[in-house]
């Protein structure tokens, strides 16, 4: 197999609400804006460049985004989660709590060792935030046994 090294990979949300989806991962997450024009928006962690997210409007009058957009992606994102792990997922939450935020679920522990609560973002996207958290034994005995 030949030899095909990653540079780079993020996700692209089509976005009607640029600047709602910018101030939403900025205010929860604590992203940063790399680029802004009135078609694209790319935000990059401050804390680690690697974790990106761009959002692409459906709607700019510029004609070159028009064409960036596949007809297939101009709907609300549906069948997709995304997941973004973050040190405290209870401190998320109250911010998310203070600010308005559509939860979806308050965070609670999954038996596979994961603190999750699940809101919408401004796109009807489900973003799952989450944090580690001790493994139900009981589970984890079915693994080793």
């Amino acid at each position: 197999m030949a030899n095909r090294p990653l540079q780079r990979g993020f996700v692209t949300i089509v976005s009607h609400q640029l600047e709602t989806s910018r101030d939403f991962y900025q205010d929860l997450l604590g992203y940063g804006v790399a680029f802004s024009s009135d078609w694209f928006v790319h935000l990059q962690h401050p804390d680690n460049e690697l974790l990106e997210i761009g959002f692409l409007s459906p709607d700019a009058e510029l004609s070159a985004a028009n064409d960036l957009v596949p007809e297939a992606l101009r709907v609300d994102p549906t069948g997709v989660m995304l997941t973004l792990v973050v040190a405290d997922v209870d401190a998320v939450h109250e911010q998310a709590t203070s600010s308005g935020v559509d939860i979806i679920e308050s965070p609670r522990n999954l038996f596979y060792g994961q603190r999750r609560m699940l809101v919408r973002d401004p796109n009807g996207l489900v973003l799952d935030v989450s944090s580690e958290c001790p493994p139900d034994p009981d589970w984890v005995a079915t693994l080793t046994g």
